[in-house]
């Protein structure tokens, strides 16, 4: 029989997400979107929502955690959400972070932007489109909040980005034209497992994103780091994580 349970990935105030989670075994990923996996007994092709490498986490033999999807008009009927790492449970699905941060703003459990009543998502700055754009009342303050998933862990010391990224460079280079413009501007990196110590850029994978974070930090661009509880019945923003830059 297939091993099932049934979990809310993420509350987000009156919605909640109900799907059937099943355990499967990992076997090998033939490119970035997919990955071959044993459920049952057999053989199957899932999809994977991270474009990232995961090399760490998506190793043969891995228990992994199975989303179904009921979407006819798909070609794999599950994604892989997440995976054992040892004994860590890390969500490695890349749609988690913006809904974790969204709920964590609605609840105010991010104490550094408290005053920012109007949250808005997917909101275009110059040439780029941030996951936020929060504001006060009548938006006399106004701030961009872009937000990044976290995975790649080695001991409790987790660093972003996994691979190479262009993409996240040029993100945190509007940032710091948001904030000479008299905007206020932050990163948040959010790291989709628990017990952590500390959080780095990665530069050897991709210095010029640890250059231009350094860059964001001297032009008092807010970069902030928060870990998260994952469990089989949820997951949710938890403590800060401290930053070695």
């Amino acid at each position: 029989m297939l091993k099932k349970v049934v979990i809310i990935l993420v509350k987000e105030k009156n919605m909640k997400y109900n799907k059937n989670i099943y355990e499967a075994i990992f076997k090998s990923r033939p490119n970035r979107f997919n990955a071959n996996v044993i459920l049952n007994g057999e053989e199957i092709v899932v999809h994977v929502p991270n474009t990232g490498r995961c090399r760490e986490i998506l190793k043969e033999g891995t228990k992994v955690f199975l989303r179904e999807e009921l979407n006819p008009s798909r070609k794999t009927k599950y994604d892989l959400i997440a995976a054992m790492k040892d004994d860590i449970l890390i969500s490695i699905d890349s749609q988690v972070p913006n809904k974790v941060v969204n709920e964590a703003l609605n609840n105010k459990k991010i104490d550094t932007l408290h005053k920012y009543t109007k949250i808005n998502r997917e909101k275009t700055f110059g040439k780029s489109r941030f996951d936020f754009k929060l504001s006060t009342e009548g938006e006399s303050e106004v701030y961009y909040l872009e937000v990044k998933g976290v995975t790649l862990e080695d001991s409790g010391h987790c660093r972003f980005p996994d691979a190479p990224t262009e993409r996240g460079a040029r993100h945190i280079l509007e940032l710091i034209e948001a904030k000479r413009q008299g905007f206020g501007a932050g990163i948040l990196f959010l790291i989709q497992l628990d017990n952590v110590k500390t959080f780095s850029p990665n530069d050897i994978t991709d210095p010029e994103f640890g250059n231009v974070l350094r860059l964001a930090k001297e032009n008092n661009v807010d970069i902030m780091a928060y870990n998260c509880k994952v469990e089989k019945d949820g997951i949710e923003i938890n403590k800060k994580v401290d930053i070695i830059l």
